[in-house]
């Protein structure tokens, strides 16, 4: 199992029947190799042993990304690590990876799967809070998708409104689609902003979440509610990611997300985060097997359900999320 690059050749190849036995697999490794869940684990007395499918699975709550290196090899086969963003005082996570071009890649595999070939596609980035910053899983997959396309259209956008909309309208004949990847103040300010634009038949929308604090938090109606109009579209689309997480999921409106073959989700109960929900809405834990290296586990801060077509529609995040969850910290 720490050989990183045999288990990603298998992920890559992964068919969705075969999800369990690879997930626990990397449990019983991630059980042993990495430090701070073998604690965790500890903690609550579970006995790894008779840990026999996914339901009995603990999940690692997201905050530990932190207080601690979660690892599953040692330091110094960490080439770097992605950040979290955080207003002013506030601790972020950090995610530490053992090859970014290999991120890139599985980020490249999960969107091609959903949307086609990335050369079919300009790829303009509208991510000002993230831009800002080092460290930003989203940045690294979006410049990847930007240089992926071989489009000399593609390219990041900060404050530059007026820009952006001349290329929107400059591209709206040409042979690809436009997708616009958004951080979603900044998709609200534009569409806020009172510029009139002929928007292309062509364009997708695509909205990361996140108002950085510099906006009031909206529901995800209300937000797309504003962009449709403006940007000329029928549905938003969407990206659930996260630092904690090395794979995404996509939705193409509603907020439905489709989940790749890397990744599954599995709602715990709102008032016990011990115990799986017994309804289809709870709170959300995803096992992302693209995180063997550190922990496929993760206790999140979101809010989910399934509808009556098995898709998952994330809703939110729970109130005081930063101390919301197990007590059970790790000294």
């Amino acid at each position: 199992m720490q050989d990183f690059k045999s288990f990603s050749s298998r992920l890559s190849n992964l068919k969705w029947e075969e999800f369990e036995n690879l997930a626990l697999e990397l449990f019983r490794f991630q059980a042993q190799a990495n430090p701070i869940y073998r604690k965790y684990l500890e903690a609550r007395n579970v006995n790894t042993q008779s840990v026999k499918s996914l339901d009995q699975i603990p999940f690692l709550p997201i905050r530990f990304f932190k207080d601690h290196d979660v690892i599953s090899a040692p330091n110094a086969t960490m080439k770097g690590y992605f950040s979290s963003s955080g207003t002013t005082g506030m601790i972020t996570s950090k995610h530490y990876f053992w090859s970014e071009s290999w991120y890139q890649q599985h980020a490249q595999q999960i969107f091609e799967a959903e949307y086609g070939e990335l050369e079919g596609f300009h790829v303009l980035a509208l991510l000002p809070a993230y831009l800002e910053r080092k460290g930003s899983s989203l940045v690294s997959m979006a410049d990847h998708f930007i240089r992926e396309s071989k489009s000399e259209h593609s390219g990041f956008y900060l404050y530059n409104q007026d820009e952006l909309l001349e290329k929107m309208e400059l591209l709206a004949n040409e042979g690809r689609k436009v997708i616009l990847l958004g951080v979603t103040f900044a998709l609200l300010d534009l569409a806020e902003s009172g510029k009139k634009f002929n928007a292309p038949s062509n364009l997708i929308v695509m909205e990361t979440g996140g108002m950085k604090g510099r906006r009031k938090e909206m529901i995800r109606e209300e937000v797309h509610d504003v962009l449709k109009p403006f940007f000329g579209v029928e549905a938003i689309h969407s990206e659930y990611g996260m630092t904690e997480l090395m794979s995404q999921a996509y939705s193409k409106g509603h907020g439905k997300y489709t989940l790749p073959n890397s990744m599954r989700v599995v709602l715990r109960d709102v008032n016990d985060p011990l115990t799986l929900s017994q309804r289809s809405q709870g709170g959300i834990n995803v096992i992302d097997l693209a995180n063997f290296h550190s922990c496929a586990f993760i206790e999140t801060q979101d809010l989910g359900k399934y509808d009556e077509n098995g898709m998952l529609e994330v809703l939110g995040r729970f109130d005081n999320s930063e101390i919301r969850g197990c007590n059970l910290l790790v000294q």
